[in-house]
């Protein structure tokens, strides 16, 4: 047991800030072949956090604690081997690698600084998406059949359809778009070879399920855990003629924060025998995985009403503002918990499971 000083808690901030991450590129991260920078493209900034999020969240902990921003760059390390703070709070998703959660946490543990949030072997397993399903279909945790592929060659014979095709390591709806749904085995062929060729590494199908989609926010760490209310996504709210999914375009493009989309229903209109379920598979998902202080797990009813882990979210987006849509914080809102609120759970979750008492 460490027993603080009745000085304020030293909470580092980690982070990754597009403009953060962008400037660690230049210095190096983002090699061509040749040796020269490149500069990214596409949606590779889509995990990263908007300042305003920065700025939120810094402002929430400097209520209780004195707070050392921290950029999850390539020099972090030496910032938080000078600060040493007694917490460091983790919001940091950097930029490329399946492993590119577990970064920060990892520095963490070398460092021997306590941090916010799940460890980086649980971290990494829950964002390649196969390893985690993998660990919940050998504790019998409901989730989609699904196959890896690295080349459409690979592509079995058979698969039955409709699947949904999606990078294997990544998040923020990247590279899920609404073209992503298929119904038929040219399509498949067709979008493999995209998803491959623009994020260079393996591709996830996964049987498709035609159900209703929820997305499940907890809380603290077993057995005393917060099962937030839960969050449907509405698919009859999306434009006409597309997929049934919450897809880039759905998160992204046909919602902003000057027209929304009113595509959450928190609390969900469900019956409670339905609730109990899926919160049953959800906290289920948390235990076999290992996940601590906070996470949104992500759910899908199959034809006949059973629900299946779609995705767990270790480290969940956290936006601010009520109108952008960030779901843990909409359904933690639900909950009575303000942003304040729910940033200051997170940070006692994690210091009652290290055990840290003040004096």
């Amino acid at each position: 047991m460490k027993v603080m000083k009745p000085s304020r808690l030293h909470v580092g901030f980690v982070y990754s800030s597009k403009e953060g991450m962008l400037e660690s590129l230049r210095r190096g991260e983002n090699r061509n072949s040749l040796g020269s920078y490149s500069e990214p493209s596409g949606d590779l900034l889509a995990e990263c956090d908007s300042d305003e999020t920065i700025t939120a969240v810094r402002d929430v902990l400097a209520e209780k604690y004195t707070v050392f921003p921290v950029e999850s760059d390539d020099r972090a390390y030496l910032h938080l081997q000078e600060i040493r703070p007694d917490l460091v709070f983790n919001i940091a998703e950097r930029l490329t690698g399946p492993n590119r959660e577990s970064h920060i946490p990892t520095l963490c543990e070398m460092l021997g600084i306590p941090y916010t949030g799940s460890d980086p072997l649980t971290l990494g397993i829950c964002l390649v998406k196969s390893r985690a399903k993998e660990i919940l279909s050998y504790y019998g945790v409901p989730n989609p059949a699904f196959w890896v592929v690295d080349s459409p060659e690979e592509l079995p014979d058979g698969i039955p359809l409709p699947v949904i095709v999606k990078p294997l390591f990544e998040g923020s709806s990247k590279g899920i778009r609404d073209n992503s749904v298929i119904l038929s085995g040219e399509d498949l062929t067709v979008r493999v070879r995209e998803i491959i060729g623009e994020y260079r590494q393996p591709v996830i199908i996964e049987r498709f399920l035609t159900g209703r989609e929820f997305t499940v926010g907890v809380l603290g760490n077993w057995p005393r855990l917060d099962v937030l209310p839960i969050v449907e996504i509405d698919h009859s709210r999306l434009p006409a003629g597309s997929s049934p999914i919450y897809s880039w375009e759905a998160k992204w493009v046909w919602d902003v924060p000057e027209k929304p989309l009113q595509i959450f229903r928190c609390p969900a209109p469900i019956d409670a025998a339905l609730q109990a379920s899926i919160e049953d598979v959800a906290i289920r998902a948390w235990r076999v995985l290992r996940i601590r202080d906070w996470a949104r797990i992500d759910v899908r009813l199959d034809e006949k009403g059973q629900p299946h882990i779609l995705e767990v979210n270790p480290l969940p987006g956290i936006l601010p503002r009520e109108e952008e849509n960030s779901c843990l914080p909409k359904a933690a809102r639900i909950a009575g918990y303000s942003y304040s609120d729910l940033i200051h759970r997170v940070v006692n979750a994690a210091l009652e499971r290290i055990d840290y008492v003040h004096a």
